[in-house]
């Protein structure tokens, strides 16, 4: 039995061995038992995972791919262990589960070959449950990959590069040709990995910096005392040098330094 890639779920099977092991070699192996791999497809990435020490859980959304990988996969490789503790499958939408409940408030790591049209909303799941998730690796389309990754300064810089390394460190990793899938992609795919900083809380109030950095990043082009005129910021704060900067100029750090003068100056609850 082989699956078919599916158009409207964003699939493309990975075709490469070597770029499968050199996915899975991402993954440190470090401060977690649980690995969950999203979107396996076929299972060219979980049979390089299942040579590793923890314990595997996949999710799928497609049936046809899980009874592929319930079926088929364990007779193709038998040197595998895929027994129940050490490999598990489960038929559904990664941004639709309970994460805590789902790995009973275990540490685990996210590896995938991520589908493009939903890769940056799981990055920001992971964000939001990142007291349970130390490490995140997997494939994205290559532009996404190094926006993730991007240092202040540069114009593909914005808001999913702020609120990722506000937590985790982000590296970015090496590039995939579209030649490896099938169907190619229409471009290039970039892997990366996020380790999660030490302290991944921030000084200030999470929702009001999420905010900050979405409405600078809304209009990047301009000041930020143009771009963030919503928060009604009094005149003196306005005159402070960081008002005077573009979105893409300002590090993680400046953003955090940003929210807090702007809660400082009272308007935090507007």
């Amino acid at each position: 039995m082989t699956v078919r890639a599916k158009k409207h779920l964003g699939q493309h099977f990975l075709n490469d061995e070597s770029i499968a092991k050199r996915i899975a070699d991402a993954l440190t192996e470090t401060g977690y038992d649980d690995v969950l791999e999203i979107g396996p497809g076929m299972g060219v990435l979980t049979k390089y995972l299942l040579e590793k020490k923890a314990k595997v859980t996949v999710m799928e959304l497609d049936s046809e791919s899980v009874t592929y990988l319930k079926e088929t996969f364990p007779l193709e490789h038998l040197k595998l262990n895929t027994s129940s503790e050490k490999f598990t499958i489960i038929e559904g939408d990664f941004l639709k589960q309970d994460f805590a409940k789902t790995f009973n408030g275990k540490q685990v790591a996210i590896i995938g070959n991520f589908p493009y049209n939903i890769s940056s909303q799981i990055v920001f799941k992971a964000i939001e449950n990142r007291e349970f998730v130390p490490e995140f690796s997997g494939m994205f389309q290559k532009e996404v990959a190094k926006r993730i990754a991007e240092k202040e300064g540069s114009k593909i810089y914005g808001i999913i590069s702020v609120l990722t390394q506000a937590f985790f460190d982000a590296e970015y990793l090496f590039t995939v040709p579209p030649s490896v899938f099938n169907p190619p992609p229409k471009v290039d795919s970039g892997v990366i990995r996020l380790t999660r900083k030490e302290n991944y809380t921030l000084p200030v109030d999470e929702k009001l910096f999420f905010r900050v950095v979405k409405t600078a990043f809304n209009q990047r082009r301009k000041m930020l005392r143009s771009s963030l005129k919503s928060f009604k910021l009094s005149v003196t704060l306005k005159e402070d040098p960081i008002f005077a900067k573009r979105p893409e100029q300002l590090s993680v750090q400046d953003f955090i330094s940003l929210t807090s003068k702007i809660a400082k100056d009272g308007i935090g609850n507007h």
